[in-house]
């Protein structure tokens, strides 16, 4: 039986493209939010696992973000290094990516969030394994930093599934990827 998971990448940008700072600073995210957090709200009642790049993972731990995504979702870290301190929800992730990636949509369970940094949106696109972009382009620009995807020789197309206007200025972007060839 074929699972309907996705491996969606839920995301904020820079309008000039940056998910965070050279020093993974994300402190240009701070803006008072609308009712339902920019649709956060929804999406997090529609995922019971999260996808960690060991970088991402580590700044989150240090802002005590972790936590705040309760003890029913699983977490993914991947990692060329052992785990310092592993908890009961937390899985340290070393192995090929398509491999992972088909057994985790083989399991039973919701729609998957992968919560990046770039170097992981990078390699689970050159496996194939991303579904869908959600992208909220945030109103400033920061000039330089940690670009969304990490550079990449290739070219992944995209369909626009929808956008949306918040009254702040933010955009959403949905996107699927498109299936097909490598190029």
């Amino acid at each position: 039986m074929k699972s309907d998971r996705k491996i969606i990448v839920y995301i904020a940008t820079s309008a000039d493209g940056y998910i965070a700072r050279p020093d993974g600073d994300v402190g240009w995210l701070n803006r008072p939010g609308p009712a339902g957090n920019y649709g956060m709200d929804t999406f997090f009642r529609a995922i019971d696992t999260i996808l960690w790049g060991r970088k991402t993972y580590d700044f989150a731990l240090g802002m005590g973000g972790v936590g705040l995504y309760g003890t029913k979702v699983k977490h993914y870290v991947f990692s060329k290094h052992a785990a310092r301190k592993q908890s009961q929800n937390v899985e340290f992730i070393s192995g090929r990516i398509v491999e992972f990636a088909s057994r985790l949509r083989a399991a039973p369970g919701k729609n998957i969030w992968m919560m990046g940094g770039s170097g992981l949106i990078a390699s689970f696109l050159d496996a194939r394994e991303i579904d869908e972009f959600m992208i909220h382009v945030i109103p400033v620009f920061i000039g330089e930093g940690i670009p969304l995807i990490e550079p990449r020789h290739c070219l992944i197309q995209l369909d626009l599934l929808s956008s949306k206007r918040y009254p702040d200025g933010v955009v959403r972007l949905h996107y699927r990827v498109k299936r097909g060839r490598k190029s």
